[in-house]
């Protein structure tokens, strides 16, 4: 039996009934605020029929929005409980897949990919917050067809992925998703929004991958970090910033041509993207 619009009460009985509890280990939090959800859902822009992957459906909650605005869903469960109250509950209103949504190498599982097929899709889900960094950066590197990505992170990952030059937050996982991908706030979502509780904030964002024209070329000019390309750039980004605290120069040798506007006195930190791609792009090793 379909239940629309549930409550931390409906929640707690679904569980219940199962002799179920949250298990923390798995980041079982479940966002149960219908505000937020329609927020989530709204910004995916989803259209009748549109093929939605969801990651971490819990108690189905998300899911229900989903298929409210019409999308085609598939959803991918670790925990065989949730699973199996989500079979129940939906039925073959969506397709139910159990496991781990990566693996080995932090790739999405070949099951996910098979029901996927080449069918173009978004990725919208309230992601464990364990998984939520390599998922989103997998789906950027390795799968075109994934049109936009609308998730619910922890905040201080959402401000990773938006941090400029010179922050703190600045880093690997920011630089390679911005260097794919145009990153928004779509909101902050308070840990009230959850039962139960996290001990963090998280935020809605959303990642919609460049299409040509975006780079170190300039605008109008064609992207220099392909997909193909993007594995090889990343590996280079995170050798680099483990070095953060050295100047370039001591990093890479002082007797090198730089890029414009980096001298060998900077620190990997001030770099921006595209000279970081430029930096690259001269010295790939």
């Amino acid at each position: 039996m379909l239940c629309l619009m549930q409550t931390i009460s409906n929640i707690r009985k679904l569980l219940d009934e199962r002799g179920l509890r949250p298990k923390h280990r798995l980041g079982q939090n479940f966002l149960h605020d219908q505000n937020q959800i329609r927020i989530l859902v709204d910004a995916a822009g989803i259209v009748h029929g549109e093929l939605v992957l969801e990651i971490g459906p819990g108690t189905g909650t998300l899911t229900e929005a989903l298929l409210e605005a019409g999308a085609e869903v598939i959803a991918s469960e670790i925990d065989h409980n949730l699973a199996d109250l989500l079979a129940d509950l939906l039925g073959d209103r969506i397709t139910l897949l159990r496991g781990d949504c990566l693996d080995r190498g932090r790739t999405l599982n070949p099951a996910i990919i098979d029901h996927l097929g080449d069918r173009s899709f978004k990725l919208v889900a309230n992601l464990p917050y364990n998984v939520a960094s390599p998922l989103m950066a997998a789906m950027l590197i390795d799968h075109p067809n994934c049109t936009g990505q609308f998730v619910t992170i922890q905040k201080e990952v959402a401000d990773r992925l938006l941090a400029k030059p010179g922050g703190k937050d600045y880093g690997p996982l920011g630089i390679i998703i911005q260097a794919l991908a145009e990153v928004r706030r779509i909101g902050t979502v308070p840990p009230s929004c959850f039962w139960p509780q996290p001990k963090v904030t998280s935020a809605m964002v959303s990642l919609l991958p460049s299409p040509p024209g975006r780079g170190a070329g300039g605008e109008g000019e064609p992207t220099i970090i392909s997909r193909d390309d993007a594995r090889s750039f990343a590996q280079f980004v995170t050798n680099l910033f483990s070095k953060r605290r050295k100047q370039l120069g001591t990093i890479f040798g002082r007797d090198r041509t730089w890029p414009a506007g980096v001298a060998a006195e900077m620190r990997p930190g001030r770099l921006s993207i595209e000279q970081l791609i430029e930096l690259w792009c001269s010295d790939p090793e």
